[in-house]
């Protein structure tokens, strides 16, 4: 999340019970609920705009990526293969 976007306060009606499992579930994976709360509407809702953007280029550049020596995906042999 972007810090420079406004954020909205939300208030929740749930049972007692249910937020002593939720913060127990959120200690025990090191975090808050609310972050718990944040992250099931990231997935609900979708990755933002700049989310998915920042996907698509990491893909990319990860397609374009290579594993040879000096960044090479072919070595001198195999230009030399017949």
């Amino acid at each position: 999340m972007c810090y420079t976007d406004q954020v909205a306060n939300l208030t929740l009606s749930i049972d007692d019970d249910m937020l002593r499992r939720a913060r127990e579930r959120a200690a025990a994976n090191g975090t808050s609920v609310n972050q718990l709360v944040r992250d099931y509407l990231e997935r609900l809702a979708g990755p933002s705009d700049s989310a998915a953007r920042t996907r698509i280029l990491a893909l990319a550049d990860s397609a374009h990526s290579s594993s040879g020596p000096d960044g090479r995906s072919w070595d001198r042999d195999s230009l030399y293969d017949r």
